[in-house]
């Protein structure tokens, strides 16, 4: 299988000093070990009203340019969701969603006003909708979404996630074997899903998640058993990381994922 490495060195549309993830990536060789090619995208800020969804709409040109890999998606903050949905097949997927909290906040629910907590129900039509119809992508069904281990919710969120279609998985070995959505499918995984005792370099850290054993295990359940389209990686803080930790755990999670996929 041939890859694609898109770095997305984007969080909420700005480039932000210390967060040079997608910089350590690249500089471990880690495209080369698995002979991918690497593309950073190039966002057209003039070109949108949304510095987000100018992001998203670069990220949705590279995966098209290189439609013939398949792409991982590492990404400074899950807002860049939108534009791999969009690229990977928009309405026709189902996703499986790998987070600590619930991305389930909109502007009317959200204590804090962070968009970062609020690309889940943006992709199912609540709320900030302007974040994909910039790129013209149409809502998802909820029904082919599943969302594992959302163990931080707010108050309103969980009540309105759990009201919801969307299938939650409360633990990563759930996941193990509950049925997986009938379509190709868009992996998100939020690198907070790890207990911080795992990955300490967290903006957001939960505490009572799972170990990367039980990650890995999920994430191969998912590869062999689904039709698995692109995988998003949204990654921890370079500027909270004391060592090399959080890159080699990260790389590890998706060295298991792509193990499954070559596999099959």
């Amino acid at each position: 299988m041939d890859y694609v490495c898109i770095s997305v060195p984007y969080f909420l549309g700005e480039k932000r000093t210390g967060r040079d993830e997608t910089t350590q990536i690249r500089a471990s060789g880690y495209d080369r070990k698995i002979g991918a090619t690497w593309v950073e995208v190039s966002p057209q800020f003039d070109a949108y009203d949304d510095r987000v969804v100018a992001v998203n709409a670069a990220i949705t040109n590279a995966i098209e340019d290189n439609a013939d890999r398949f792409p991982i998606i590492f990404a400074a903050d899950c807002t860049s969701c939108f534009g791999a949905v969009k690229a990977l097949g928009g309405q026709e997927l189902g996703v499986v969603w790998f987070d600590a909290h619930g991305d389930f906040n909109t502007p009317e629910t959200t204590p804090s006003g962070f968009l970062g907590g609020m690309p889940l129900a943006a992709l199912v039509g609540r709320g900030n909708q302007h974040l994909l119809t910039g790129i013209g992508l149409t809502p998802l069904s909820e029904s082919n979404i599943i969302i594992t281990d959302a163990r931080d919710l707010d108050a309103e969120e969980g009540e309105n996630l759990h009201a919801s279609q969307i299938t939650i998985v409360p633990t990563l070995d759930d996941l193990l074997t509950v049925d997986l959505p009938n379509a190709p499918l868009y992996i998100h995984l939020d690198i907070d899903i790890l207990d911080p005792s795992y990955m300490p370099a967290l903006n957001y850290p939960a505490n009572g998640g799972p170990n990367p054993a039980q990650v890995k295990a999920a994430l191969q359940r998912v590869a062999q058993d689904g039709h698995v389209v692109g995988l998003l990686v949204s990654l921890w803080s370079g500027d909270r990381a004391q060592d090399e930790q959080p890159l080699q755990t990260t790389l590890d999670l998706v060295d298991a994922f792509l193990a499954s996929m070559n596999a099959k």
